[in-house]
């Protein structure tokens, strides 16, 4: 038996941003880098291992949203467009850099990525990254979790009369579309931005959920308070396990000051040649030709000021990412060693992080991964890699407790979507929550026609609801989108609600939103029923 568990969780999660409408679309690229840098690296870890013979156990989400634009053909196509523009714009770079020992080789390492990304995507998984990952969860590698259907904050979903079956419709409906990906029912959930209200836990125990996460200060301020810290689950009251994030190794990766990512050998993620290069270089590569914005070619690293920084060297980097790896799992091991002691079970470590973190933000993250979990193989036997719900196989009973109102937010609590910024946006969404179900309890049997405009109207409440755009809106950077999406969406569930009340549906109009907000083919309007 180990020593002690490590629960390594990743959260992959991206806003549902889709618009057929549009030859290209700025904000479609926020999937396309994450493909790139992010879901393929990591599924090249994955494989690699499990080339090498090299056993690993993680946990991971593939939120609703990001499972829906991964399998859909416009957005599998658009990506591949994307990679061969970005193979062209890789290609004119190293012409212009070819005989310099500095750049050269730079710029043909980003080459090679985005070809590499094109073919093994292409090739190698059919154009479906979710099958790619469904893999990893058959063989018990990974274990992937569920999330809210559309990211919705749960716990300000509850202030109005409608909150609870709002609460459970975001539930449901994710643990429908997790059975249709993968054909199992989902273990456990990672709360939309980790918020928990205490009655949570009762609609995940209906919706057959084993266990959720929250952030370190829901269980160390739960009620009666935890033996363990966080070194061992909760159990709730409805019997639904809650595990908390990890202080020690959040510190050691998020940190802004002492956190791996921030070392000077490390990919400079900020210095990109979209704003590097002369206009004319890549003008014809911008969404609009005035606005620059990233290309994904970066050729510095972590060191001094934006105009100031020196080459990447990726033989130093991987060196780094080698010794911060072993670095991560030393201090596992103390971290063990020091609570074994005072607990009846070797101790749990739960490491919750974004996945985008590992080669999106930090590009050798994933690099980190594959050294982190071959050396937790080959090095040593004090520490093992489990998900948690095979940490609650082998230890089911638990101390029973009620966690605390918390997120993983700004101050732990929900101000960043909450605040002067975006509180404008909860008055319409809860009205038209009580509007979603009073049109659920008035159709029990509803014509063909009157079935699609219902369910329509439950994806534009749905859409709505992303936890996203109130978090855009208040950090202030694609504010004009997350405005106009919510404005959307609201305004596309209202003409639905007055045409299905007038019993007059405009079928053109119903047919082309049902084109543009196509998410959850098999989502019914039924499951907003008291």
């Amino acid at each position: 038996m180990a020593n002690g568990y490590l629960a390594l969780t990743l959260h992959a999660h991206l806003p549902f941003v889709r618009h057929p409408e549009r030859s290209r679309f700025m904000e479609e690229d926020w999937l396309f880098e994450a493909a790139t840098e992010t879901y393929l690296p990591l599924l090249g870890v994955f494989e690699g291992l499990e080339r090498d013979g090299v056993p690993f156990r993680l946990a991971m989400s593939l939120t609703p949203p990001l499972a829906e634009m991964l399998s859909d053909p416009l957005l599998q196509k658009r990506y591949v467009r994307y990679l061969e523009q970005r193979m062209e714009l890789a290609e004119s770079e190293m012409k212009r850099l070819r005989g310099s020992r500095e750049f050269y080789p730079l710029a043909e390492m980003h080459y090679e990525l985005f070809a590499d990304s094109l073919r093994r995507f292409q090739d190698d998984y059919g154009s479906d990254l979710v099958q790619a990952f469904r893999h990893f969860q058959e063989i018990g590698s990974l274990e992937i979790i569920a999330c809210g259907a559309t990211h919705g904050l749960l716990p300000l979903m509850r202030f109005s009369e409608s909150g609870r079956v709002l609460q459970r419709a975001q539930i449901q409906v994710a643990v429908d579309q997790y059975w249709e990906k993968f054909g199992r029912a989902p273990q456990g959930i990672w709360l939309p931005e980790c918020a928990y209200a205490p009655g949570i836990e009762e609609l995940l125990a209906e919706c057959g959920l084993r266990y959720f996460y929250l952030e370190a200060h829901g269980i160390l301020n739960a009620q009666p308070t935890p033996l363990y810290g966080l070194y061992a689950p909760l159990t709730t009251r409805s019997g639904v396990a809650a595990f908390g994030r990890d202080l020690e190794t959040t510190h050691q990766v998020w940190s802004r000051e002492v956190g791996y990512p921030g070392h000077p050998d490390y990919r400079e993620f900020y210095r990109d040649i979209g704003f590097d290069l002369p206009h004319e270089k890549i003008q014809r590569y911008l969404h609009d030709p005035n606005i620059r914005h990233m290309m994904g070619i970066k050729y510095y690293r972590i060191t001094g000021d934006t105009d100031e920084k020196a080459t990447y060297h990726p033989g130093w980097a991987r060196e780094r990412a080698a010794e911060h790896a072993e670095d991560f799992l030393r201090k596992r091991q103390a971290q063990i060693a020091r609570a074994a002691p005072h607990m009846d079970r070797p101790p749990l470590i739960v490491s919750n992080y974004d996945a985008e973190l590992f080669g999106h933000w930090w590009f050798e993250g994933p690099l980190f991964l594959d050294y982190l979990f071959r050396k937790i193989h080959f090095d040593q036997d004090a520490l093992r890699l489990v998900s948690p719900s095979d940490y609650l196989d082998m230890y089911p009973v638990n101390q029973v407790a009620e966690p605390a109102l918390s997120s993983w937010g700004k101050n732990g609590t929900f101000e960043v979507w909450l605040n002067e910024t975006n509180d404008w946006i909860y008055p319409h969404m809860n009205k038209a929550g009580e509007r979603m179900m009073e049109l659920a309890a008035r159709f029990v049997e509803p014509t063909a026609l009157e079935r699609r405009a219902l369910n329509q109207a439950a994806r534009e409440l749905l859409l709505a609801q992303s936890s996203d755009w109130a978090f855009i809106i208040a950090t202030g950077t694609t504010v004009e989108y997350a405005v106009q999406r919510v404005h959307t969406h609201l305004a596309r569930f209202t003409k639905l609600y007055e045409d299905l009340k007038n019993g007059e549906m405009d079928k053109a109009w119903l047919r082309e939103i049902e084109k543009r907000d196509n998410l959850f083919p098999n989502l019914s309007y039924e499951v907003y029923r008291r």
